[in-house]
């Protein structure tokens, strides 16, 4: 498959334990992953049949793991053959009353007709034959799942029930157990490819290719695995599922990781990873920056060539697409301390070219490349709760497996390199111009007599509330602009978003509009105060 895209892994519905609950909202299964011996709790729309992706699933995964789980999908049809050919698939009354085992012996036979019911949930969104399938088994509601739907495609049209509808159907009172191949999986990495799931953080996740809806906590509370869960866009979620964990403990690799730039983002990352126990050399254009972190325990590299030889994995976080092609090209810059094995991971926010243009560099001296651009603020990297967005080297994502935990509370893989780029610009676009509009609401209810406050409390009590409105505005009453988010930066990420639409032809003319009074803001020298500080460009 592409780059940075999780294969699907065979399982097979079965009933849950009584004490578990089931998730909320969309309608879902509770699956026994084959080889793996996890479960999860899996929504309906992910399901694929087995036999038709069979081929497909062992095309794209040959390892060991997978081909011994193949084996025992193999192995369980077989037993079950023979019950299949026993069983009357057309009787209403026998579909009635066929317990768990009669329902395993489908499979072979029956697999094709369950194809619309199991897979291509969403074909059927909407309509009332493929709820009432699966209602009897789905309807109940519990904690939240962060697992999501798989990327399905179907040639069968939208609305139209499939062929022997009543052998989809499933009985009230049945215990529903079928084979089944979900791009969902119950997976434990391999050592060599990540940490021990016993020291992994429970409250963060891996989100490969793409997520779209909120991650929650989807594992069983007993099982010590990691779950590999699939999402709308086919993207995987890779949660540590160790209850033991509680205190979000992690076992820092044992690479030396070098870190390059510490300003309002940087600080907050290395000082999370000295707390989890990494190794870290640190360089910075103004070296007294370091003398914080070397007495936390920190080493200090002189040039960023020297960090880069001296390492194993070299991050990097700095203003904007000059400065981080001039890290990486300058003199004794990164690129001449590459040499094959070496790793570097760009974390600042920059253009695709740019971050492309790097990539090629790095990858043409042997070296492995990463792009991991942060969502989030200086409060945000000082907690160890950034959103990394990564691409690029899918094994150097998983090798910086510990760090991202140690920074952030999420990672995304998005697949190749500048996707990462894209979509943190457009992130950044949502914020800049949702916060340009923030400040010309509260400056247009001043100027009309309203109170800023009531706004901001009548703003809090409707769709809109959020971390983010909130302390805005509460900088904005306060008069506080001290940074969290420098106001030249987000207005360097309004530019290269409309550069960005400007590439494809696409309009942004809300980011453009935000863009104008934030530039104002800019010649009004607020650049080094924080975003909120745009306000003051609506100042007459």
């Amino acid at each position: 498959g592409k780059l940075g895209r999780y294969p699907p892994w065979p399982g097979k519905i079965v009933n849950p334990p009584k004490d578990l609950k089931k998730p909320r909202g969309k309608k879902c299964f509770f699956v026994k992953f084959f080889g793996t011996e996890d479960h999860a709790w899996i929504k309906v729309e992910q399901l694929k049949p087995y036999h038709p992706h069979k081929e497909e699933m062992i095309k794209i995964n040959k390892g060991k793991r997978f081909q011994q789980a193949v084996d025992a999908v193999e192995e369980f049809l077989r037993k079950t053959k023979g019950k299949d050919q026993a069983s009357s698939h057309n009787s209403n009354e026998e579909k009635n009353r066929r317990n768990s085992s009669e329902e395993r012996g489908k499979q072979s036979a029956g697999e094709e007709k369950r194809k619309a019911s199991l897979s291509e949930g969403k074909l059927k969104k909407g309509t009332g034959e493929g709820k009432k399938r699966v209602s009897s088994v789905s309807s109940e509601r519990g904690s939240k799942s962060p697992l999501k739907r798989a990327h399905d495609q179907s040639p069968r049209k939208r609305g139209r029930p499939p062929k022997d509808e009543k052998d989809l159907t499933i009985p009230e009172s049945s215990t529903v157990k079928r084979v089944m191949t979900g791009t969902v999986a119950g997976f434990k990495w391999p050592p060599s490819v990540s940490e021990p799931v016993k020291d992994s953080d429970p409250h963060f996740h891996h989100f490969l290719l793409s997520q779209t809806e909120k991650p929650a906590v989807c594992y069983q509370a007993i099982t010590k695995k990691l779950k590999v869960c699939e999402e709308e866009t086919g993207s995987t979620s890779i949660q540590a599922a160790d209850s033991t964990a509680v205190n979000g403990s992690i076992t820092p690799t044992d690479k030396k990781i070098g870190f390059l730039g510490l300003g309002l983002m940087g600080s907050g990352i290395v000082s999370n990873l000295l707390k989890m126990g990494h190794t870290v050399t640190v360089w910075n254009r103004t070296a007294e920056k370091c003398d914080l972190f070397i007495q936390e325990g920190a080493r200090l590299g002189r040039t960023p060539a020297e960090v880069v030889s001296t390492c194993d994995i070299t991050f990097a976080c700095v203003s904007d697409p000059k400065a981080a092609k001039d890290l990486v090209l300058g003199p004794s810059g990164v690129l001449q301390g590459i040499r094959p094995g070496k790793c570097y991971v760009d974390m600042s926010t920059v253009d695709a070219d740019t971050v492309t243009e790097l990539a090629q560099v790095i990858v043409s001296r042997g070296g492995r490349f990463l792009e991991a651009p942060v969502s989030g603020n200086q409060q945000l990297s000082n907690d160890g709760m950034l959103v990394i967005l990564a691409a690029g080297d899918r094994g150097l994502y998983e090798d910086c497996s510990s760090c991202f935990q140690a920074m952030g509370k999420t990672s995304f893989f998005l697949g190749e390199v500048g996707n990462a780029a894209k979509m943190m610009l457009i992130v950044n676009m949502v914020q800049g111009s949702f916060m340009a509009t923030i400040a010309e609401g509260l400056t247009l209810a001043q100027v009309t007599g309203q109170s800023q406050q009531t706004l901001l409390d009548i703003l809090n009590q409707g769709q809109l509330a959020s971390i983010f409105l909130d302390q805005k505005c509460q900088n904005i009453l306060q008069g506080n602009f001290k940074p969290d988010f420098y106001l030249k930066y987000i207005q360097k990420d309004l530019r290269l978003a409309i550069a960005l639409g400007d590439s494809v032809n696409h309009p942004t003319p809300m980011a453009a509009a935000a863009n104008e009074v934030y530039k104002r803001a800019k010649a009004l020298d607020q650049s080094d105060n924080d975003m909120s500080a745009v306000y003051r460009a609506y100042i007459h």
